[in-house]
Parts: C-alpha cells; structure tokens; sequence
C-alpha cells in the first residue's frame, strides 16, 4: 500500500476493517491504483434517462457486459450500475474489478419539478454481488430532499456495518433553485458538505460553475473575495467543503462533450485537488476504442502527464 493510501485511510477513523480494506481495494485497483485518484464508469443512466437515449448512440452498449469488459479495457478503479446491470455481468467478471452497487434510482417518464429517489436494491444485494460500495443519489434543493437524507443515513449505517464503501451522487436540483442554480459554485460546495454530513466515504457532484445562488451566500462569498473564477479555484473549494479535503470528492462527466472540452475539465479537476472523475456517457456513448483511448487521456492527466 502506499504512503498516499494510508494517509486516505487515517482520515476515515470511524470505519472497521472490512470498510477500509474495500476503500483501499477501490482506490488500489486500475491504472490509477495506490495514486488516490480515482476514474469510475457509472452506467446508471439506462433507469435514469431512458435506454435509448444512453445506449442507441453506440448499440452494443445495451448489452450489460459490455461495460464491465469498458471498465476493465480502460483500467478504471471500478464499475459502478443498478442491481440489474450488476446482475447480469457479476459472475462472468466476478473478481476482474472493484463493483459498486447504485442502489437508489428515479426515472423521467414524469416531469417533476422535485424529484425523489427509490431504493431499488439493499445492502444485502451488494455483499451477494461482492461489490466494494454502494451508492445513492440525493437532490439537495429538492422538496423531497429530507426524506432522502433519512434514506442514506439509514442505509450507510448498514453498510458500514457490513464493511462497504458509501457514495453518495450530491446532484442538486428542485423548484426552488434555477437551472442555472444547480451548478452553481455556492450549491456545489453545500451539496458535497451534506453528503459527507450524511456518512458518505465518497462524494460525487458536478463540476461547478462561478454562478452563485443564494442571496446569503453571495454576499459572503463577495464579502470574503472567496476565489473561484477557474475552473480549479471552484474545485479547490468544493474539496474544502467537504471537510477541508479529508473526504474523497469525485466529480461527473455530465452530458457527452467534445473531447478537448472533456480534457480541459479535467485538467481543472486535478489542477484543484480534485480526487478524480466519474465518467458515464462521454465514454459509453463513444465506440469502444474511442472511449478507451479518451478514458486513457484523462487517467493520463491524473498520474500528472
């Protein structure tokens, strides 16, 4: 184990053994193994946005396996998917790479103004499964929110108990923030603060912009001349918020962009402190070599090539 891992490890005193053999195995795994920087494939987005949407762009992404095998090709630290999707690849692959268990999800066959999660599948799924952590995403901003916050505290505690790793995908959004709001530098910061506040070993948000939105907020923000006019400046402070960088904060790919676009994200993602990336359909939705070599780009940036 290297000096860099241990010290990741110290800062989750609270945790058992099991739990802290699995960060180590998550962070110890791929490409990026022993260097605490993380690139995780998630492929949620078949319950979240629909399978046509995520997956007719290159076709033999419908097909389950094929993002283990993705995962695997590009030396990912992990395979993150709902139960079905986990299902159906984890004995073919069982013991290739570290899996991660997404085990709340909301669909968009409605128009909500405030959306909700399900849990749709439980800790016991992800030990039969041998997944390294589970994962659950929360809406802050939502007017379900509270409800959600329940459901991850009272999940993580029985992960922890059974020695697995916590996500949690912080994504803001609800009738009382704007869509320019979700992003915005002031929520992003709030968002991986509650998630960390909820348990989470790992927090996942979106790559903030300088957009403010709270009224109270801002004025502080402004007042206290807090930097963030690039891209690693708002990165750096999302990572100070999630308890001044003793929390693993990963950071989403979002919707597909143009390569170069992608890259100079990235680079601010490291250039900030970031721990790393969590690249869904700017790399599924890509032809397979394509997505390998671009998932190959950006773990180059994160070993500091």
């Amino acid at each position: 184990m290297t000096p860099r891992i241990r010290e990741i490890l110290s800062w989750y005193g609270a945790d058992n053994p099991g739990t802290l053999t699995n960060l180590a195995r998550l962070l110890g795994h791929g490409k990026l193994g022993g260097t605490g920087k993380l690139v995780i494939l998630p492929v949620d987005q078949g319950f979240e946005h629909g399978p046509g949407r995520s997956f007719a762009p290159n076709p033999p992404a419908y097909d389950p396996r094929y993002h283990f095998q993705l995962a695997l090709d590009a030396g990912c630290n992990a395979y993150a998917a709902p139960l079905g999707f986990l299902e159906a690849g984890a004995r073919e692959f069982a013991g290739d790479l570290p899996l991660i268990l997404k085990a709340s999800n909301h669909d968009v066959l409605m128009d909500e103004k405030d959306p909700d999660q399900a849990l749709t599948a439980t800790v016991h799924d992800a030990l039969r499964l041998g997944c390294v952590g589970i994962g659950f995403t929360i809406y802050p901003g939502s007017a379900n929110r509270l409800k959600m916050y329940e459901m991850v505290r009272a999940q993580a505690e029985e992960a922890k108990k059974h020695g697995l790793v916590v996500i949690v995908w912080a994504y803001p959004r609800g009738s009382q923030l704007s869509k320019e709001g979700e992003t915005a530098i002031d929520v992003c910061g709030y968002a991986a603060q509650i998630a960390c506040q909820l348990g989470a070993h790992i927090a996942k948000v979106k790559v903030p912009t300088a957009h403010l939105e709270q009224p109270e907020a801002k004025k502080v923000y402004e007042e206290r001349q807090v930097p963030i006019g690039t891209i690693a400046e708002r990165i750096a402070h999302v990572v100070q918020c999630a308890f001044d960088g003793r929390r693993i904060v990963i950071f989403s790919g979002g919707a597909e962009a143009s390569e170069d676009a992608l890259l100079e994200e990235v680079r601010g993602i490291q250039a900030g402190g970031g721990f790393g990336s969590i690249i869904g359909r700017n790399s599924f939705q890509r032809p397979h070599d394509e997505a390998v070599s671009l998932l190959g780009r950006i773990i180059d940036i994160y070993q500091g090539n």
